[in-house]
């Protein structure tokens, strides 16, 4: 089976979001790394929501909660003044993300994800995970 484009998957869900309707006010709002993580996040939602009720409170909470930190700690550190401290919260971001690829698989062996789902939200994670990566090393600079 073919798997389409990630970034047009995730950049099509967040089109679908008021706030990319939205001028940028804040630095973060112009990141691709921020927009592209948000529509991950949304997609997480999505996907926790749908989980059964027995796994409601443990991993689609789990999920949920892993996912938002990825957008959220970008916004965070890209409001900090010193390289350091916004590479420091650009590395929590990334943590987030590999917590959110380890919760899908135990998904995945629940039987409530199907295999070709799985890697697309795993290419995306990975793309993530190389964008913020990039902008920790840049930060680092400063």
């Amino acid at each position: 089976m073919k798997l389409f484009s990630i970034s047009n998957l995730y950049l099509k869900a967040l089109s679908q979001v008021s706030v990319s309707r939205l001028d940028p006010v804040f630095k973060f709002e112009k990141l691709e790394v921020w927009k592209r993580s948000l529509a991950f996040a949304d997609e997480m939602y999505t996907l926790a929501d749908n989980l059964p009720q027995r796994y409601q409170f443990s991993l689609g909470e789990q999920l949920r909660r892993a996912a938002l930190s990825i957008p959220t700690n970008i916004a965070e550190g890209s409001g900090r003044e010193g390289g350091k401290e916004q590479a420091y919260f650009f590395g929590v971001a990334k943590g987030s993300v590999y917590e959110v690829v380890s919760l899908l698989a135990m998904v995945g062996k629940r039987g409530q994800l199907e295999a070709d789902q799985y890697q697309v939200h795993r290419q995306e994670a990975n793309e993530l995970a190389a964008m913020l990566s990039g902008l920790a090393r840049t930060a680092r600079k400063k």
